[in-house]
């Protein structure tokens, strides 16, 4: 299958990366258009010493990982303090100025057990310029927010206690492309992800890629596993290294089992070790159904397991197919919100129940899409989607440039290439830290700028990192200010009119509205007087999206926005951009939360206000506009007059029909519902009979 022309099918849902490094390979390495280790260098190049990684990995026993979240002793000047971590520092009442260093600092003890292995640090994301000492010794540097990175330690640890010291400075040009403290109207800085210590034998697996493959018929597929492993060790080690791959369905029965016995491998050297194994029909993830097998990999020393992780992997293919999106050979409509990782007591670090409850709350508003505005989400919200059927659009860290709401392009050339880097290592990084995930379907480059020669080059090296999936980049693709003529895979449009899904249909490619249907949020004086605004928001917005979903070319929309983007901080002031969403910031529904979830309804009543009655049956017609499950794979509950009556229905995704419920003469009420398989109401019904005129509540 052709993974580069994008009227072909691509091959598989998260395909491996492609490793431009110096280094053993084991099989063919594929060719890049880019000088050699172009991309790597790139990355390098505001990553000294540290890097980015994706890997998962699992300690033997529970013994080789260590969270480092908690207190820190945090310096300013000649000032110390505690602080929380994973946190924002302005969240916790510290005001750093442009330019200031401030530092973290954390006494870590190393176990015992841990002599002999390599002990890394890893950082789930930082804003946005760190320092890395261990001992007073600078081990690393990093520049660019909500990435993860780690660095190794182990060189400059010694026994007992060590003292690790993170020099932190926020307003950094990472932060100046990505608008992220001009965005939330406070400075963002600090460590706002997770921190861990981990230990791994010297001999280890670096990385890990999943790709899987289906056949024409989308029956059986191929698991394609191409793990790096890496001999850290100063002298050759003895004994046999081997990787065993142990793949297991939800009930934790044994798919497939394999173990490759690896080449030599001499110290400093890297190998990758690529490997296909075929799969007799998988179970699909999709948004409807997202069924997730688990892989267990472990590296072995002579039959011995020295380290192990575990992924979660979902079988699904992408594919373009002229202006449609297809996952799984069956062509998707996007029902999307955008979504900012906030609380207004802890700003931009968030808890793990709370990314959780986040998906949870979007996928019961009948969304199976979110549109990470406009950053690369953590991985516990992206492991969130993979478990509950959500699409998702990583977006990199860059946003506004050359846009007329960041004024530094007054003075700045967007064209100049010294942004390249950053940019480069925004889209690079991210792309790193999520690629094995099922629910990423579509690489977005940037937000709200203009194209550029700099973005085509960006462009290209994420279609090198990754061809299996499709990218987006935020413009507008026709008659905007910033239509420069952008190149990515999916076309965009913020906010267009009424028309504007029917002119979908004449692009080449297909179009997604990356933000529309904006809630209402600066007429204050309005919404303070007439309230009902909130609840009328639903009536345009069916409109909206019936539009939406009748247009081929229109891959779907998202809506602006899914959370209050407020800031409460500890002086008493309130900043942010402002409470624009279909959530407010402590999660509470807003009426315009169920006016997306009648929108979004994948199970549409059509004639509620007019239906049939015939032969003693009321006569509802019924639309399913699931892309992959039926009628008949939804719960359907329907009471007349408070009491239950059967009703059956069948209809395949994307189709019309109806649905018949038994009636009498005098009946006054009937009340219909419609629970997803996963157990939460899609759409509901209450309809009142008044000498054969019908009203709905």
């Amino acid at each position: 299958m052709n993974t580069l022309n994008f009227n072909h099918k691509l091959t598989a849902a998260f395909v491996f990366l492609l490793w431009i490094q110096v280094g053993q390979a084991q099989g063919q390495s594929r060719q890049s258009p880019f000088p050699e280790n172009m991309i790597q260098n790139t990355i390098q190049n505001s990553t000294k010493n540290s890097r980015s990684n994706g890997l998962k990995k699992v300690g033997i026993g529970g013994q080789s990982i260590i969270s480092l979240n908690g207190n820190w002793e945090f310096k300013q000047g000649n000032k110390r303090s505690d602080i929380a971590v994973p946190g924002e520092w302005a969240m916790q009442g510290f005001e750093v100025s442009a330019g200031e260093i401030v530092t973290y600092i954390k006494k870590i003890n190393i176990p015992a057990d841990w002599q002999g292995k390599r002990v890394k640090i890893r950082f789930d994301g930082l804003s946005s310029h760190a320092v890395l000492r261990i001992n007073q010794q600078k081990i690393a540097e990093h520049e660019g927010s909500f990435v993860p990175f780690e660095a190794d330690l182990s060189n400059q640890l010694k026994p007992g206690e060590n003292i690790l010291e993170v020099e932190v400075s926020a307003l950094t040009i990472s932060d100046i492309l990505a608008c992220t403290s001009q965005y939330a109207a406070h400075t963002v800085g600090g460590i706002l992800r997770n921190v861990t210590l981990l230990a791994l034998p010297e001999m280890n697996i670096a990385d890990l890629r999943i790709e899987t493959d289906f056949d024409p018929k989308y029956k059986n597929a191929l698991l394609k596993i191409n793990a790096k492993v890496v001999n850290e060790a100063a002298a050759p080690l003895d004994g046999i290294f081997s990787l065993r791959y142990t793949l297991a369905d939800q009930k934790g029965k044994t798919v497939l089992q394999k173990k490759i016995t690896l080449n030599a491998l001499a110290p400093g050297k890297d190998l990758i070790s690529k490997q296909e194994f075929k799969v007799l029909q998988p179970q699909h993830w999709n948004s409807d159904i997202p069924y997730l097998y688990r892989l267990h990999t472990e590296l072995l020393q002579d039959g011995k397991t020295i380290q192990k992780n575990q992924q979660r992997v979902g079988f699904r293919e992408i594919a373009i197919r002229g202006n449609e999106l297809l996952v799984n050979g069956k062509a998707v409509k996007l029902r999307g919100v955008n979504r900012h990782s906030v609380h207004p007591l802890t700003g931009r670090s968030i808890s793990k129940d709370l990314e959780y409850q986040d998906a949870k709350l979007f996928m019961e508003a009948n969304c199976n899409f979110i549109r990470t505005s406009h950053y690369p989400p953590s991985e516990e919200f992206l492991e969130a989607c993979d478990e509950l059927g959500l699409f998702v659009e990583n977006e990199s860290s860059l946003t506004w440039i050359n846009h007329h709401a960041s004024p530094i392009w007054k003075t700045w050339d967007y064209k100049d290439e010294k942004f390249l880097s950053v940019m480069m290592n925004a889209n690079l990084e991210k792309m790193q830290a999520a690629i094995n995930h099922p629910s990423v379907i579509i690489w977005s480059l940037g937000n709200e700028s203009n194209w550029s020669p700099l973005w085509q080059k960006v462009q290209d090296a994420v279609k090198v990192f990754d061809p299996s999936r499709p990218t987006a980049f935020h413009d507008q693709c026709w008659g905007g200010f910033n239509n420069l003529g952008s190149k990515a895979d999916i076309a965009n449009y913020h906010y267009p009119a009424a028309n504007g899904p029917a002119a979908t249909d004449t692009m080449s490619r297909p179009t997604l509205f990356g933000e529309y249907a904006h809630l209402s949020t600066y007429n204050r004086r309005e919404l303070l007087t007439d309230p009902g605004v909130r609840t009328a928001y639903q009536l345009p917005l069916v409109s909206m999206y019936d539009s939406v979903y009748q247009h081929k070319g229109n891959l779907g929309a998202a809506i602006w926005s899914g959370i209050d983007d407020t800031f409460h901080l500890p002086d008493g002031r309130i900043v942010g951009y402002g409470p624009w969403g279909a959530l407010d910031g402590w999660r509470r529904p807003k009426p315009e939360y169920w006016g997306m979830r009648k929108a979004y309804a994948p199970i549409q009543v059509k004639n509620p206000e007019s239906p049939k009655i015939k032969n003693g049956n009321l006569i509802l017609s019924i639309e399913n506009r699931y892309d992959f499950i039926s009628l008949n794979q939804v719960e359907i509950e329907a009471l007349v007059d408070g009491k239950r009556v059967q009703v059956n229905g069948d209809l395949a995704p994307r189709s019309q029909g109806e649905i018949k419920i038994p009636v009498q003469k005098n009946t006054k009420e009937v009340y219909i519902s419609f629970t997803a398989p996963r157990g939460f109401v899609l759409n509901e019904e209450r309809i009142l009979i008044e000498k054969n005129k019908f009203r709905i509540l």
